[in-house]
């Protein structure tokens, strides 16, 4: 079981004030454990310190900007897989039922292929199988890691420290196929609303779980990871 996985699920999340609260920790969970290189990890605190340091605003319209008016920027992982076909839909159903499988529910407005969702469910897996699920979605990892290394966006620390949490690297062709892809542009509003008429997926506060910030602190001051949500153990 590993905290780092949850701490890098909180930044993850959308930026709220507990959140801002919550980056130490998040960096001691990550240096600490040492699952992460320590050039990663360094810049992996970078990020924390950027957040808990920004005007909460700016660090929210910053975050919406990235994660919630780009497809290519989006963190559901099966909409860089599947897009908005079928069998996005059934590689969905079949997640859930491996969350349940392992002991998490999910809320009903939860997406299980939403990222710090699926990290939250590899904290409470051993990290041998936690880094085998996380290397089925390496390729997507690292077309997100260099499109936000593009953007000059810290974010991609977190993006490098999953593709060294997964141990392995994604064939080079599909991260090109995906880098190939054409980028958004947030301020082409008419494209947006074209891009997004037909879709259900969205983005943002409330709309999609992470981890507690609270259990996550609850288990450093124990020195114990924080669990998932069991079936039963509603947030």
């Amino acid at each position: 079981m590993s905290m780092t996985y949850q701490a890098l699920a909180q930044l993850l999340a959308y930026p709220t004030e507990e959140t801002q609260g919550l980056c130490a920790d998040i960096v001691r969970a990550v240096t600490g454990e040492g699952l992460v290189p320590p050039a990663i990890a360094a810049s992996v605190s970078v990020l924390a310190q950027e957040i808990a340091d920004a005007d909460l605003y700016e660090a929210q319209e910053r975050y919406i900007d990235l994660f919630d008016r780009s497809r290519s920027l989006s963190l559901n992982l099966y909409e860089h897989v599947h897009g908005e076909s079928r069998e996005r839909g059934q590689a969905m159903v079949a997640l859930v039922e491996l969350y349940r499988s392992r002991g998490l529910e999910l809320d009903a407005k939860e997406l299980p292929d939403y990222l710090p969702v699926f990290l939250e469910f590899l904290s409470i897996l051993p990290q041998p199988e936690a880094a085998s699920f996380l290397g089925e979605a390496v390729h997507v990892l690292e077309a997100l890691a260099g499109r936000l290394k593009t953007r000059d966006s810290a974010y991609a620390a977190v993006f490098d420290a999953l593709v060294a949490l997964a141990g392995v690297r994604a064939e080079a062709q599909l991260v090109a196929a995906l880098l190939a892809e054409p980028e958004d542009n947030p301020d082409d509003l008419d494209a947006l609303d074209k891009q997004w008429a037909e879709t259900a997926v969205t983005f943002g506060p409330g709309e999609a779980g992470c981890p507690k910030a609270e259990a996550l602190v609850a288990a450093m001051k124990a020195g114990t990871p924080a669990p998932g949500r069991a079936a039963g153990g509603a947030r």
